[in-house]
């Protein structure tokens, strides 16, 4: 597991109702139909009254306190309704694992904090696993494919789960930090040495994924990041926006936004103005200062 931060003291842990969470899809100006598919949810323990003497069960707490938090985007590849059925599948088989998987919880941030990650890293196979089986009911073994990053919050930190080209951006005190790393060949080239990252950027090769969920290769990667810092902002994406919108100007609009949905609705306008080339999906949350 890469660990981009050394965990700090936690701050005073957030309410839901302190939590500012947003997320918003398009099909962008070119495309047809929306691959894309995102997820914005917390995970809590629940009591399910199915029988009472008593005369009130809404006395009875049924929702315990959150767990965590998932943000998540899968960008289906192909630009067809195969790549739509692909991402719509891995959103559906992560959520279930996550919740079949519920005694690992507590693990997180612990000395058996490997459980938990071996358990990210079971999602993203399961996910690989159900669209594989899936085409090759569907499309005769024909790979449908998506990428898929999600962030899981277990306070105070940040777990992220990485397969594809998706990112997950984390901003805190003035600074952007690309917490994914893109699975394209443009950049494995960069990380032999043999193109540089500003030539990647503009290379045909830079929108081939060396690793997606359905294709021949699922490398999911796992990583951590503090986040008990209030106001810090976790912003997950798909290409449809860093193919527009630099990092750059990401950063800047994460030093002056005023919430989540006026962030995502002010890059999704400027992915738009700029040609919306691609399907555009992006997702934030903080904690509110």
């Amino acid at each position: 597991m890469q660990s981009t931060q050394d965990v700090s003291v936690p701050m005073v842990r957030p309410r839901d109702d302190e939590l500012d969470l947003f997320g918003v899809t398009h099909t962008g100006r070119v495309r047809t139909s929306n691959q894309d598919q995102f997820l914005l949810c917390t995970v809590h323990p629940q009591v399910v009254v199915h029988g009472t003497s008593l005369a009130d069960a809404s006395a009875i707490t049924l929702r315990g306190e959150r767990v965590a938090t998932i943000m998540l985007v899968a960008d289906g590849v192909g630009g067809s309704a195969d790549g739509s059925e692909a991402s719509r599948l891995a959103t559906i088989a992560v959520t279930e694992y996550f919740a079949s998987a519920m005694k690992c919880w507590h693990t997180a941030g612990s000395a058996s904090e490997h459980e938990f990650t071996s358990a990210l890293r079971e999602a993203a196979i399961e996910a690989h696993r159900r669209v594989k089986e899936q085409s090759a009911v569907q499309l005769d073994g024909r790979n449908m494919a998506t990428t898929l990053s999600v962030g899981i919050v277990v306070w105070p930190l940040l777990y992220v789960i990485q397969v594809g080209d998706s990112r997950l951006y984390h901003f805190q005190d003035g600074v952007l930090q690309q917490i994914t790393r893109d699975q394209t060949l443009a950049q494995e080239m960069v990380d032999r040495g043999a193109l540089t990252p500003e030539r990647a950027q503009h290379s045909p090769l830079s929108h081939v994924l060396s690793s997606a969920i359905g294709a021949d290769d699922a490398e999911p990667v796992i990583s951590r990041v503090d986040v008990s810092k209030r106001g810090c902002i976790t912003l997950v994406c798909s290409d449809g926006l860093t193919k527009h919108v630099s990092d750059e100007e990401i950063a800047a609009e994460c030093a002056r936004m005023t919430g989540s949905e006026q962030l995502c609705r002010t890059l999704l306008d400027l992915a738009l103005e700029r040609g919306g080339s691609d399907n555009i999906t992006i997702v934030c949350g903080r904690a509110l200062p």
